[in-house]
This record gives structure tokens, sequence and C-alpha cells, in this order.
């Protein structure tokens, strides 16, 4: 079963979901746990989060809610069930008043070791797509939205109106800012040049493709520089659906509606791929963050195109179908190379999908299904080995020097 897409659509620090989002929620919990007994503390960082932790700056939100004196130690040796564990001890003087270990999972979302997902926190009683695309056809509902609110709630709508609302701050922040990103690799931002160049540009493919890519890289370079972004489904893919959206309301003039549409099939195949694969870098390599997003966006452009889900899940499928095996490899543990371009190629590929979708479907019926590539992206995941799957010891990660730049 699924849970809710509000567990998908997240708001909070960059640059990565895993790395900063899941850590700072675990921090607070652990905090809250021990009311105010503790005098100091102590965070074990284990696998992904220990390789790459300082360039995701892991060890700062942490820090943030437990304390600047708060020790951090990187332990790239301990071998962990989950590439994305951390430990956290709270001491009253010397004594341990208090230790627990959490698993960042993906998108944001964290787990005590020993938890299991309670049954409760399941919203759809779907296991994949396919069973979504049936339940929904078989619904007769006119708008995803009214399928969606039946199982999310009457707040849904309130609820993706501040998500979307949180894109747009974002993007419009990002095409105004200047300057450099991401510590010592001193990535300069593009977002208002692209943006510029867009404006000015006469041919219209090329236009449209500029306005994407400059909201694309506007997000993933405010990610890359801590700032608050939206999970979509995760910090380090979040330029990709924004983007796309952005770019339909307020370059197209897409209606409110149609944007709430299109985030809620984006959120349904988000949670599909959470359930039946990974959203983690950590876990999956690249191509379970930016794929997803991508097979996300590819979806919701179908939707904002007013085309069925024969159309929606072809998109789909093809938008994660050619991202598989795509390694996560940031450059000195930093989310900006080669992930901030990445998301605004994403971006573009996303739109491909749909332009795929579109004119492909009415001459034949897809061969591969949504779930089956879902299937295997996990499968891919699982043969990677470890080094290319946010550790930066492989790729680019291991290739590129930082002299170079």
């Amino acid at each position: 079963m699924l849970t809710s897409i509000k567990e998908l659509f997240k708001i909070g620090p960059g640059p990565s979901s895993s790395h900063t989002i899941g850590p700072y929620n675990a921090a607070l919990d652990f905090k809250q746990s021990i009311e105010n007994s503790a005098t100091s503390f102590k965070a074990i960082l284990y696998g992904s989060l220990a390789l790459t932790g300082r360039g995701h700056r892991t060890d700062y939100v942490i820090k943030t809610v437990l304390g600047k004196d708060t020790k951090i130690d990187f332990d790239i040796n301990t071998t962990t069930e989950h590439p994305n564990t951390m430990k956290l001890i709270a001491y009253n003087n010397d004594k341990v008043i208090k230790e627990e270990t959490y698993v960042s999972i993906g998108g944001g979302t964290i787990k005590k070791i020993d938890e299991k997902d309670p049954q409760e926190q399941y919203t759809y009683p779907f296991n994949s797509f396919t069973e979504i695309r049936q339940a929904f056809e078989k619904s007769k509902k006119n708008k995803i939205y009214d399928f969606v609110k039946e199982y999310e709630g009457s707040d849904l709508k309130d609820f993706l109106v501040d998500i979307f609302n949180k894109m747009q701050e974002v993007i419009k922040a990002g095409l105004e800012k200047e300057g450099f990103v991401a510590g010592e690799l001193k990535v300069k931002r593009i977002a208002k040049e692209l943006y510029e160049e867009a404006s000015k540009c006469c041919d219209y493919s090329e236009k449209r493709e500029l306005y994407i890519s400059a909201y694309a890289y506007a997000v993933s370079e405010s990610n890359a520089d801590n700032s608050i972004v939206v999970t979509a489904p995760t910090c380090g893919a979040a330029g990709v659906l924004p983007a796309v959206l952005y770019y339909y309301y307020n370059n197209l003039s897409a209606s409110m509606d149609d944007i709430i549409n299109a985030l809620c099939i984006a959120g349904l195949i988000g949670i599909t791929v959470k359930q039946n694969a990974t959203i983690s870098g950590a876990v999956g390599g690249c191509q379970a963050e930016i794929g997803t997003a991508t097979s996300m966006a590819a979806a919701a452009i179908c939707v904002l195109n007013k085309l069925d889900f024969s159309y929606i899940e072809y998109a789909a499928e093809v938008g994660m179908e050619h991202q598989l095996g795509l390694t996560c490899d940031p450059v000195l543990g930093y989310v900006a190379i080669p992930c901030i371009e990445r998301n605004a190629y994403s971006a573009l590929k996303a739109y491909d999908s749909y332009m795929f979708a579109k004119y492909l479907i009415p001459h034949r019926k897809n061969a591969v299904t949504l779930d089956e590539v879902i299937q295997a992206m996990k499968e891919t995941g699982n043969d990677l080995i470890k080094d290319y799957k946010e550790t930066s010891l492989g790729g680019l990660a291991k290739s590129h020097k930082i002299h170079r730049l």
C-alpha cells in the first residue's frame, strides 16, 4: 500500500533531503524525546552520510538543532544495513542518558532503526501504478485531483497550493541571485543569465528550453546553497518538477486547478516509486532521484495538456527508462556538480517524454509498463556498487579534479 503524497512533498533545507532534511528531523525527534535533560550531544554518521556529510552539510543541520558544540563523528568504516544511518547520543555531563539510531530513507523521511512503518501511515489501498490507473478509470472521475482527494482528505487543495507557491518562491528568488554556490567548488550561478537569454530569444523551441532550464537552475542553485526547497521527490532532484510547472503556469497561463491536477499525478508516481523501489540516491543511485523526478514531471506535463492515462503512463515510463543506471556522483560531496545541470537537463527530458507519448501513443501501445521500469530501476540500483551511490567515491566525483575549476 502507498503513503500520502503529503509525505512526498516536503519543505525543508537543501541540499539533500536524505542528508539534511532527514538528519534535521532525526535531531529534532531525538532532542524532543529527552526533555532538555542533556548537557551535550554526539552524532555518529555512517555510510553515505559519513562520506558526503561535510559537502551535504549534514553536520551543520544537526548542530542547528542539538547545539553548535555537538561532536560529529564521520564513521566510514562501520558497515550498516542502510547507507543513511546515524546514531545520536545524549549526555548529562559524562553519563550517557539516551542513544538512538535513525535511518534517513529518502525524501526527508526518517525512521528509527528497529521501527516498522505503522499500518495507519498508509493512505492508498494500492501497490502499483497499474492499480492506481485501474481504480481511477473505474471511478469515472474527470479530474485526478477529485480521485486523490477521496484518499487524502479535504485539506489536499490547500496543501498543494502551498507546495506550488513555495516552488514559485524558490524559483523567483533563484532568478534574482548572483554569485557562487557549493563552498570550495565555487560554482557560478547562471539562472538569472539563462532567464535573460530566454527573454531575448526569438526561436520558440529554444525560448521554451531556456526558460525551463533557467527555472530548474534557479531551484538547484538555491538547493546547493542550503536554501529552503520542496522535495520533488528529493532535494537533489528538486528542480525538475517545479521548472515545468512554473513554465506552464507563468509562461503558458495554466490555471491553478491544472497545476493541482499535475501535482496529484506527480505525487502518485513519486509514492509508487518510493514504495516499490527507492527515491534515495544513496540506495539506488541518481536514477532513483532524478529518474523519478523526470517521470513525475513528464506525467505532470501530460496532465497539463489534458492527455489521458495511456499518455501519462507512457511519458512517465519513458522519463524513467532513459535514466536507468544513472549514478550519484557528487563532486566533493556537494550537490552541485553534476547535480545542478542534471536537473535542468532532466526537466527538458521530461518535456521530450511528453512529446514522445503525445505523438507515439496514437500509433502503438507501449510495450513496457511504468511498474516494470520501476522494478528495473530497483534491480539496477541493487546491482550498482556503492561507489556510484552518493558516496563521492566514483564517477565524476572520482575523475573530476578541484584544480580544474
